[in-house]
């Protein structure tokens, strides 16, 4: 680690913490941090620096072994069953949360209850109940709740919401979206809490996070199969694949259908390694992405596709040497981490504290991060969770209708006329 400058040690600090030190660490927050370190700057609030104060971890391993790695001689390492409870209380500004899905909100709520920002990977939580006490409880403490979706931060999706926003493309027919991952993603780094999951719920979100904030619109209804056997039995909880399906409604009147498939079953020499695809059809057009066709084709004996993929994404997350001779990691995976630090930054190290409740609403409002703005993705996820859980009871083929004429979130199976109520609020 190289000692920091008498002109960036002097600069005003944000204390970060993580929950989870995994695959999703080692790729967006550790080169995050590990560059912010040195020093951020924004117009809005002047240059600080951003550390990692600390982890939360089940065993507390990887964080050791981090810390040994980088030399770190004031992180926390914090494991156990009151792992979080520690790190808040050892002087943290924010909370990344970056732990199994079904854990998101037990760290995020700690972390809000103790009046620090929070960021949680996606999805957010698994329930609009749970949504709704993480966005009051917010408002309450005077935080911000944010949540991470790196796909918008895609270059080639920006460019799809530009046109879009700028009326080139008009009125979204359906779309199809899909991401295959390997099997060495299901059957070894997720092997820990694999049991009870799906795919669909791992990385749908980020394709209901882009058609719901692309296209707007409001959510009619969500259908979901999918097949069973290969990481779990074949009458378990554990689901190798998903075929999601969302029907939206928009202003007009008009409906649209969008089906997005995941796997984590795929073979490890699989060339695309991560194969990501979709398509959306308009009135006018068609827009077509697929991350091979867009990328680089790599092959170094003995090397790939395991060791460095045949396919390789720089526009995520890449190590590089610059054209002056410094290495870097940068990509829209860590940019979006940024954006939030600068957001946390902003509230608070951008003007008086008088002014401090009016820039947290103006942070609060970025409807691409804010918790407040994920309902109708957080509903689609608990709608496919709640499908699925009846299909691995023997029910299978259940629809849920959204804000219908049941209100709220009714699940219909096959059969049956009274519904089951997910939610009843409004979505």
């Amino acid at each position: 680690m190289s000692p920091l400058s008498s002109s960036s040690a002097d600069l005003p600090v944000l204390r970060g913490g993580m929950v989870g030190m995994g695959m999703i660490f080692d790729e967006t927050y550790a080169p995050f941090f590990e560059a912010a370190e040195f020093g951020v700057y924004d117009a809005t609030t002047g240059a600080f620096r951003v550390e990692l104060a600390g982890a939360a971890t089940r065993t507390g391993d990887r964080a050791e072994i981090y810390r040994k790695r980088r030399g770190l001689s004031n992180f926390g390492n914090h494991a156990g069953d009151d792992a979080v409870a520690s790190l808040l209380v050892s002087g943290i500004d924010f909370l990344c949360v970056a732990s199994p899905d079904d854990k998101h909100f037990a760290a995020a709520r700690q972390g809000i209850e103790a009046g620090r920002h929070v960021i949680i990977e996606k999805p957010s939580v698994l329930s609009l109940e749970e949504l709704d006490q993480l966005v009051a409880l917010a408002r309450e403490k005077g935080v911000l709740a944010k949540v991470v979706y790196h796909k918008l931060l895609d270059p080639d999706h920006k460019k799809l919401r530009t046109l879009v926003a700028d009326g080139v493309l008009t009125h979204v027919n359906n779309g199809y979206c899909s991401l295959l991952e390997p099997k060495s993603i299901s059957g070894s780094q997720f092997a820990a809490w694999i049991t009870g999951r799906n795919p669909g719920t791992y990385v749908a979100v980020h394709y209901l996070k882009l058609i719901d904030f692309t296209f707007g619109g409001r959510l009619k209804s969500v259908q979901c199969s999918g097949q069973r056997g290969l990481v779990g039995p074949k009458d378990g909880p554990t689901w190798d694949s998903t075929q999601l399906r969302l029907v939206y409604e928009y202003e007009s009147g008009r409906e649209a259908a969008f089906d997005i498939h995941t796997s984590w079953v795929t073979p490890d020499n699989f060339p695309g390694y991560v194969e990501q695809e979709v398509q959306f059809r308009f009135d006018n057009g068609v827009w077509n992405g697929h991350s091979r066709k867009r990328g680089v084709e790599l092959t170094v004996e003995g090397r790939t596709p395991h060791e460095l993929k045949t396919t390789i994404n720089n526009h995520y997350n890449g190590s590089f040497l610059e054209p002056w001779n410094e290495r870097s990691r940068r990509g829209y995976g860590i940019e979006v981490i940024e954006r939030f630090a600068r957001e946390v930054a902003y509230v608070e190290l951008g003007g008086e504290e008088s002014g401090r409740a009016a820039r947290l609403a103006e942070m609060t409002a970025r409807d691409y991060n804010d918790l407040s703005a994920d309902r109708q993705v957080v509903a689609a996820v608990q709608a496919m969770e709640a499908i699925l859980a009846k299909a691995a009871a023997g029910e299978p083929n259940a629809v849920v209708e959204v804000n219908g004429r049941f209100g709220g979130m009714a699940l219909f199976l096959p059969g049956r006329s009274e519904p089951e109520m997910l939610y009843q609020g409004t979505v």
